[in-house]
């Protein structure tokens, strides 16, 4: 789950990271009265999970409480890659004599934390890492976790000033702290910010957390914008399915993340292009091979669904009814390719046939008809 600015700085605060004090606004008036109360120069940032918003003219400085009026209704009216800002956060405005990057990713390769510094902050990290990769410091973090040596060992060689090398070094390990208690899998700060005083601070938060440990965090469900998410990812995170939309136009209903990317290979393989990751799991329930049809025929970009069924915990013959429950309701507009094979196969070619479909055993078979009947259709 991705969460807005003023989320992870919310997050940040809790774990006694160095944020500026600031509020939310969603109207003109509200952004109005917050920068009344925080007084002085503020800036005034749109809420949404996009980067460039800066670029894109959602960032902005206000000296007084009725240009902070006038700009949130500039800022409110945007809409930045595709996203409508619906709020913005008004807060303090910092001079800043010097701008760092400082970020933690859970590197899933090493299986361990990923510290990122770089003296080159408030700039695309990406850009960085390809023009000059030798700028960023990369840092696993061990078992034992982060120590206070290991942040300073970290820090000194970036900053030259060792009152602000202390600073950053202690930023650095609250930012693991709130990393690993929030089970977060980014945690990123950009800019780390030194003010011309000396004084180290989080001027922005990007934080991404890692949807399995909901569990623990009943606090998630106020974080949640459902407005941020397409209704196909909606629909997949209310009905427990795994679903990634991708660019391609031949859709992907599969059970087990395993095969499912070995479709998307697959597909890959033969020339065509997967437009999801739609992993139904190893649940039999009918209703949510109907969800996961919704889902798919919700993209206007698919011109071919395959379902790739291999029964083991998965019956055959529920995802048949599935189908079949979800055709009689809404007929589909795109060709449709069905293999199936595993517990209950034969009972759910039954219930498919009666209904005037086939399916095959075989998975590079069905790749192949469905990129073929996917290129019939875009031609």
């Amino acid at each position: 789950m991705n969460l807005h600015e003023h989320q992870g700085k919310e997050l940040f605060a809790r774990f006694g990271l160095p944020v500026l004090p600031g509020q939310v606004a969603a109207s003109p008036e509200e952004a109005r009265d917050v920068a009344a109360s925080l007084g002085g120069t503020v800036v005034l940032k749109a809420q949404v999970q996009a980067g460039g918003r800066g670029k894109a003219g959602g960032v902005k400085l206000a000296e007084n409480p009725e240009e902070a009026f006038e700009k949130a209704r500039d800022i409110l009216a945007l809409t930045i890659k595709g996203l409508p800002v619906r709020k913005l956060l008004v807060t303090q405005a910092a001079d800043i004599a010097r701008e760092y990057y400082c970020a933690i990713v859970l590197d899933r390769e090493k299986k361990a934390p990923l510290v990122m510094l770089s003296a080159e902050g408030g700039v695309d990290i990406e850009e960085v890492a390809r023009r000059a990769p030798g700028k960023i410091v990369r840092f696993h973090v061990p078992l034992e976790g982060l120590r206070p040596y290991m942040a300073r060992n970290l820090t000194r060689p970036l900053f030259p000033d060792f009152a602000q090398a202390a600073q950053a070094a202690d930023v650095l390990l609250k930012l693991h702290r709130a990393f690993v208690e929030g089970d977060c899998s980014l945690a990123e700060v950009n800019p780390l910010a030194v003010t011309p005083e000396g004084r180290v601070l989080a001027l922005d938060a990007k934080v991404i957390l890692d949807d399995n440990a909901e569990f623990r965090h009943p606090e998630w469900a106020a974080w949640r914008d459902p407005g941020e998410e397409t209704p196909g990812a909606r629909l997949a995170r209310e009905k427990g399915l795994s679903y990634v939309k991708l660019d391609g136009d031949i859709g992907c209903i599969v059970n087990g993340a395993g095969l499912a990317m070995a479709t998307m290979d697959l597909i890959k393989h033969y020339g065509g292009e997967p437009a999801n990751f739609l992993d139904i799991g190893g649940s039999s329930n009918p209703e949510k091979v109907t969800a996961a049809l919704r889902i798919i025929t919700g993209d206007s970009h698919v011109r071919a669904i395959l379902f790739n069924i291999f029964g083991g915990i998965t019956r055959c013959d529920d995802v048949a009814n599935g189908i079949v429950t979800s055709l009689e309701e809404s007929p589909l507009a795109v060709p449709l390719v069905i293999r199936l094979t595993g517990t209950n196969e034969e009972k759910a070619r039954q219930i498919l046939k009666d209904f005037g479909l086939g399916a095959t055993t075989s998975m590079d078979e069905a790749v192949r008809m469905v990129i073929e009947k996917a290129q019939e259709v875009g031609a």
